[in-house]
């Protein structure tokens, strides 16, 4: 068995791959702190509805899986959805157009590393759990 088929996992996987791709964003962004006109982009907020319902900046949509023949067939849900990056508005610009502000990126940086901690830390006690389900009684 896939280990991403469960939803849990499936969740897990997207918001890190999220979390990844703001990351580069950032960066980029940062690497770019010089360059004349250069605004500065990040993804839209990650939001755990629109994921479940296939809609929004995510990929790896959670589907229901159906186990019994009296389930309710689930939605045509899309199974991959690019994330959405989007121009940021910063507090301040430079003479030559640029408007990324190195303090704000440092920001957005420390928090997408919060972020990811945070998701590796739910990964791992999930996969506690699942280990511990799989034990047999008496173990």
């Amino acid at each position: 068995m896939d280990i991403t088929a469960i939803p849990l996992f499936s969740m897990l996987k997207s918001r890190l791959g999220y979390i990844n791709a703001r990351e580069k964003l950032i960066s980029e962004n940062v690497a770019n702190a010089d360059t004349s006109g250069y605004a500065p982009k990040d993804l839209q907020p990650f939001d755990v509805a629109k994921a479940l319902e296939g809609d929004g900046p995510q990929t790896g949509v959670v589907r229901p899986e159906m186990t019994e023949a009296g389930h309710l067939q689930p939605k045509d849900l899309q199974s991959q959805i690019q994330w959405k990056v989007v121009d940021t508005e910063d507090s301040q610009g430079t003479l030559s157009g640029n408007k990324v502000t190195l303090e704000d990126e440092m920001a957005k940086m420390t928090n997408a590393r919060m972020d990811y901690e945070a998701a590796v830390g739910f990964y791992q006690k999930a996969m506690s759990l699942v280990q511990l389900a799989a034990k047999p009684p008496g173990k």
